[in-house]
């Protein structure tokens, strides 16, 4: 019994015998009153009209449903291969914004440096796994003029240089690498020292500059550029910044730790400086070891003591007498 009252045809009856009662109570409304007992039903039977009329419409909800299946399976087919178009034309959009916007910035590296012959615009296509150093592979080699150790650079500083190099592709080792050596300068302080990468910083992020004289004036957040000493890097590129600055525990030297302008883990596009005009850097670096020109930047920045000028003053004397004799 509970089961008919349950069942659809029980709905359907329901909703016959509401539908016939308020047929039946409008035609025994006079002029448009309805009578107190005809009132009285209204009241008894309005809920559950309204209850059947839920019923109807969740039945009829149904139905449809189980009618139209396939098509509304159809068209759900086609609106979800609608967003993932829709989805994979954003991606490109945004893939081909971010690569007019690093060719924007090569072009800015070629205006700024006339000397400088340039490969195409590479792309990271792989990244060598549990490697600390961040060394990568592009998608340029030797078919486009890259040869070994060409400087890696984007336009916001050095990246490394070419360690490896195939028609197609090259490998890229980073500042972070300790088998990478680069002569670097200090912009605020003229001091001079080595980048190296370390297995200590690395995992940071960072290089150490080594070979800092003891009274060196560098600080933190001063910008380190390459000296071009070597002749294999342009002289003035960006390297970093200094985060920290210490003396080695041997005591006879200092060091600088160096944040790279670029992180390596973090670029998809680079370009590789081919060729650049020498004579530049030599004229712009003056010749000598490391500890020789920063012991004369140092010395330009001390005043003398007095015993200094008194032996300058005998020193003097001396050559003019035996120039006169």
């Amino acid at each position: 019994m509970n089961q008919f009252f349950k069942s659809f045809k029980f709905k359907v009856i329901v909703c016959i015998t509401a539908f016939f009662l308020g047929i039946g109570l409008y035609s025994v409304t006079k002029n448009g009153k309805t009578p107190e007992g005809s009132q009285l039903i209204g009241t008894v039977l309005n809920p559950v009209k309204r209850f059947s009329n839920v019923i109807s419409d969740k039945v009829s909800l149904v139905i449809d449903l189980f009618v139209n299946s396939e098509e509304y399976v159809e068209e759900n087919r086609k609106l979800r291969e609608q967003i993932a178009d829709l989805n994979n034309r954003l991606i490109d959009y945004e893939d081909i914004k971010s690569e007019n916007e690093d060719l924007r910035k090569f072009i800015g590296i070629k205006e700024e440096n006339e000397d400088f012959v340039l490969s195409p615009p590479c792309t990271v296509i792989s990244r060598m796994t549990n490697d600390p150093y961040g060394t990568f592979v592009i998608d340029r080699g030797s078919n486009d003029g890259i040869k070994l150790y060409d400087p890696v650079v984007t336009s916001e500083g050095l990246v490394g240089v070419i360690v490896e190099v195939a028609n197609s592709y090259a490998t890229v080792r980073t500042l972070l690498h300790p088998d990478l050596s680069i002569g670097g300068l200090c912009v605020e302080s003229r001091d001079t020292g080595i980048i190296e990468g370390s297995l200590t910083y690395a995992s940071s992020g960072k290089c150490k500059m080594i070979y800092l004289d003891k009274n060196n004036k560098i600080k933190k957040g001063d910008l380190i550029i390459t000296s071009g000493n070597s002749g294999q890097f342009p002289q003035g590129y960006v390297i970093g910044n200094v985060t920290e600055t210490g003396i080695e525990e041997s005591g006879l030297t200092a060091y600088a730790i160096i944040e790279p302008a670029v992180n390596p883990n973090k670029i998809n596009n680079v370009m590789v400086i081919t060729d650049f005009d020498k004579t530049e850097a030599e004229k712009q670096i003056p010749t000598g070891n490391i500890g020789e020109e920063t012991t004369e930047t140092t010395t330009d920045t001390t005043e003398p003591d007095s015993t200094d000028n008194t032996n300058a003053t005998k020193n003097t004397e001396e050559t003019t007498e035996s120039g006169e004799e």
